[in-house]
Order: structure tokens, then C-alpha cells, then sequence
């Protein structure tokens, strides 16, 4: 679920997990400089902020520019718990392969919308476990579709994801509250949910399809 507004920037210590691969920031956000819009309308980034944040498409993704909220929700953990998140919920839209919810301080996995009128994830090709590329700072982090929030609110993706690149993970005040960019490759699955390093294979092979024409 969507939290607080966020206000911490990156942190300057290097991201938990760095991803090589051929495919670069710049490579991906060239592709994505246009914006198509598919959604019906636009998100807000937080409760209260205007709605300026549309949902973009091509034939091969669905893309948003916003910020990152901090999604700790599902299987408690050191950081993520009731105790560290006053929003905690111990369940998740989707769930790994042994049907408990997905845990957001090991798996890399990004928020979408639940669907509404505004915008249905589900008409796109979209759905638990489609791989996505989330691009910071230079950075590519891939993840999965693995959790849903408010219908009108957008920008919001796992502890994992912001540790790997190198926000404050904190699901009170971490996150950022721009320069985030989400990729979703249509069609695509990663089976089991929770394999992260099969999410980072599949990102990479569908990263370098996209930026060299499908």
C-alpha cells in the first residue's frame, strides 16, 4: 500500500546490489522520451499532489515517470514490520510460489494501480511477476510486478528496490520524490515470482530487444 510523502533523496553510500549488463540508463530512457498516453487521465504521485502522472505506452511497454514511495508490505522482517511501518500489511496483491506474500526487503518488485477506470494494468499485458525495469540516477534495477495500490496514485515500489538503488529504503521517509522511471515489458512473466536473478536474466534479454528495435 501507498505511504507518506516522501522527502529523503539517495543516499550516498553505493546501492546493495549493482546490475551489469549491456543495456544502460540512457539506452532505456531514450526509448522512452515520448509519451503515448494509455491511461484514461493522470496519477498523483502522493495523496493530495496533483494528478500530472500519465501511463504511457508502446507496442512493447508501459512506462511512468513519478517518484518512489516505499512499499514494505508482506512477509515481516527486520526492517519491514509493524513496528518500522505504521501502514504494515502482511500480505501482498500477489504471492510466491508457495502462496505466502512476497517479501519486500529481499525481492525487488514495483507497485502498480489497482485497476479503476483512470487505468487497468490488466488490459496491457501487465501482471504479478511482469518484469520491470526501474531506472534512477543512472541506475537500472530490474524487478517484478509484485504488489497493488490506491487506484489514483502512482510510484511506489519495494524496500528492495530503492536499497539496490541506493535510496533510503525507510518506509517511513526513504524513497525519492522524483527522477524515477518504470518500464514494464508487456507480455512478460517471471516464474517463480520471488526468482530475483531470473527477473534480472529476463529483464536484460527484453531490455536489449527493446532498445534495438524488438
Amino acid at each position: 500500500m501507498l505511504h507518506s510523502t516522501v522527502s529523503q533523496q539517495a543516499r550516498t553510500e553505493p546501492p546493495a546490489v549493482r546490475q551489469g549488463g549491456s543495456v544502460s540508463a540512457a539506452d532505456l530512457l531514450a526509448e522512452v522520451r515520448d509519451c503515448t498516453p494509455v491511461s484514461h487521465g493522470e496519477y498523483r504521485s502522493d495523496q493530495g499532489a496533483s494528478a500530472t502522472i500519465p501511463v504511457c505506452g508502446t507496442d512493447d511497454v508501459v512506462f511512468w515517470k513519478a517518484d518512489m514511495d516505499i512499499d514494505c508490505d508482506g512477509q515481516p522482517g527486520v526492517h519491514c514490520n509493524t513496528a518500522t511501518d505504521p501502514y504494515f500489511s502482511a500480505s501482498t496483491a500477489f504471492v510466491q510460489s508457495d502462496g505466502r506474500p512476497l517479501n519486500s526487503e529481499t525481492l525487488p518488485y514495483v507497485v502498480v494501480p489497482v485497476p479503476s477506470a483512470l487505468w487497468d494494468y490488466r488490459a496491457h499485458g501487465v501482471r504479478g511477476g511482469s518484469v520491470v525495469a526501474v531506472v534512477y540516477g543512472g541506475q537500472v534495477q530490474y524487478a517484478v510486478v509484485g504488489d497493488t495500490g490506491p487506484a489514483g496514485i502512482i510510484g511506489e515500489a519495494s524496500y528492495a528496490t530503492a536499497e539496490a538503488l541506493g535510496l533510503d529504503p525507510d518506509p517511513r521517509s526513504g524513497g525519492t520524490s522524483s527522477g524515477v522511471t518504470y518500464i514494464v515489458f508487456k507480455d512478460s512473466r517471471v516464474t517463480p515470482i520471488e526468482d530475483r536473478k531470473a527477473a534480472v536474466v529476463e529483464g536484460e534479454r527484453l531490455a536489449q530487444r527493446f532498445v534495438n528495435g524488438g
